[in-house]
């Protein structure tokens, strides 16, 4: 067998090693320390993670993932990740060896890159596995890569893929997996995409001024906002409804998972959920385009926590659309961000 010449490191947000309490405040902790998602100071950070939240969120989140944890194959996210990186491998052949790492948690990062850097590699390709690029998750894997690879002596070819929330491959799976559902049969779609402070789109522009409003990152995409998450969204949804053929009257984008009082992204899906059952419909179809890989972001705070909400404010079924988890057609898209040139 020759040996690899091009690495490619996968690199997913994180889970805990199991759904205990400790596990799970380890992984809160060094999550939510994290400069880039919580961007306050450091002493302020550190006070508020480590003194409120991760001890009174840890019991909570444990329970949240104990609901998700599958006896035999345990995280849904490492289990799909690890199925990915699997059959990438096996798409891309003994020319590449492909890693994957958790921002947070394990496997690291940093045993990632200890692994290809004895490889003698020309080239190493890291993707985040994240559609939409964003300050706190691509932007904080950049970071933490850089960090980790600036004591390396000699550097192969590194490049990064920034964001693909335009992937062919992906949309057409999103759509097929919705398909699989009858979208007619529903009253109305939401795009749920995870949320993010308002505070952090603003150095999305050099000035550090980005207004989302007067850019019309609801609207368009373009140069000047090339790397707002919000715009990256609504272009992924555009795609998304065009395939699907919705009217714009028949979907919503919305923002889940806030954290803290300060203001997020909004709409809220937690809103989205009372202003259309207020509008009387009751069976609702929903989508993660934020998420390659099932979790409990998308199983249980959609597939239980807003179904629940839902059936409470007057309607009748939430259905979540599937992830692009191991899809087939999904690995050629992985397979071509591997191999696309800059």
């Amino acid at each position: 067998m020759s040996k690899p010449r091009k690495g490619i490191l996968l690199i997913n947000l994180g889970t805990p090693d199991s759904p205990s309490v400790a596990d799970v405040r380890r992984y809160l902790i060094e999550f939510l320390t994290d400069r880039r998602v919580i961007d306050i100071p450091a002493w302020r950070r550190n006070l508020l993670v480590r003194g409120i939240i991760a001890p009174f969120r840890a019991p909570k989140s444990a329970k949240l993932y104990q609901a998700i944890w599958d006896e035999k194959t345990g995280s849904p996210l490492l289990y799909y990740s690890e199925l990915q990186q699997r059959l990438l491998q096996e798409a891309l052949g003994e020319e590449y060896h492909v890693e994957l790492a958790m921002r947070y948690q394990n496997p690291s990062i940093a045993a990632a890159l200890a692994k290809l850097k004895p490889m003698n590699l020309e080239r190493i390709r890291v993707i985040p596995l994240f559609p939409q690029y964003a300050s706190a998750s691509t932007g904080s894997v950049i970071d933490k890569v850089m960090e980790l690879m600036r004591t390396w002596h000699t550097f192969p070819e590194v490049s990064v893929v920034n964001d693909f929330y335009d992937n062919e491959a992906m949309i057409d799976v999103f759509v097929e997996n919705a398909l699989k559902h009858r979208p007619e049969t529903y009253d109305h779609v939401l795009f749920s995409y995870h949320g993010l402070p308002v505070r952090q789109l603003t150095d999305v522009e050099a000035s550090g001024t980005h207004n989302c409003e007067k850019a019309g990152c609801r609207e368009r995409i373009a140069v000047h906002n090339r790397y707002c998450y919000l715009a990256q969204c609504y272009a992924t949804t555009r795609l998304l409804a065009q395939k699907l053929q919705l009217p714009s009257d028949g979907y919503t984008v919305c923002f889940q998972s806030r954290l803290g009082k300060t203001p997020w992204i909004q709409p809220y899906t937690s809103d989205v959920l009372k202003d259309v059952a207020a509008k009387g419909k009751k069976r609702l179809l929903v989508f993660c385009p934020a998420f390659v890989s099932d979790c409990l972001e998308t199983i249980y705070e959609v597939g239980t926590e807003y179904a629940t909400e839902f059936k409470n404010l007057g309607g009748e079924h939430v259905q979540l659309v599937e992830s692009l988890n191991a899809h087939p057609l999904w690995i050629k898209g992985l397979q071509q961000l591997s191999t696309a040139t800059i």
